[in-house]
């Protein structure tokens, strides 16, 4: 199984119905995968501080959401995070490519790989890297695990992992 396919299959097994995104040329192959797939509304919105009010909205309606977006604007997210999810105690899985990291392309996308997993260490959301393609292997339990604590979490993949997604 692809891990496109994993990862979709992991968010059907853990009753995911709406899903957001910001578009994200790493996060392409499953952002495909889940519009392919019945069991989802997925809504792309124009900014992830957006998103996130839109799973906000989503949960408080009795649906299980998630995010797809990219690390760089993790920065735009931090008042929502805070002063929604967390206040509320929302549960969150927020699929999230790792920009910036060893093979990154684009030279403005570092700065914010050097700040990312401090900032979510700050905010306190568990936070799990995946690397190698065998790490989504985990995303099922900590699916679960962020439903079962009602908090956010993030899942930061960088382009290693990427390489594996066929």
């Amino acid at each position: 199984m692809s891990i496109n396919d994993q990862i979709v299959a992991d968010f059907v097994k853990n009753k995911i119905e709406f899903i957001t995104s910001v578009p994200c040329k790493q996060l392409a192959g499953v952002l495909d995968k889940i519009d392919a797939t019945d069991s989802f509304t997925h809504v792309p919105c124009n900014r992830e501080d957006e998103g996130i009010g839109l799973c906000a909205g989503a949960t408080m309606g009795g649906k299980r959401s998630a995010i797809i977006m990219q690390n760089t604007a993790i920065g735009v997210t931090i008042n929502a995070l805070v002063t929604l999810t967390q206040f509320y105690r929302m549960p969150l899985p927020m699929l999230i490519s790792y920009r910036g990291e060893v093979g990154e392309p684009v030279a403005c996308q570092v700065e914010m790989a050097v700040h990312t997993k401090d900032l979510l260490n700050q905010l306190r959301i568990p936070t799990y890297h995946f690397h190698h393609k065998d790490d989504v292997n985990e995303l099922d339990g900590i699916l679960n695990h962020c439903f079962m604590s009602r908090k956010p979490v993030a899942i930061l993949t960088d382009a290693t992992f990427w390489k594996g997604a066929e």
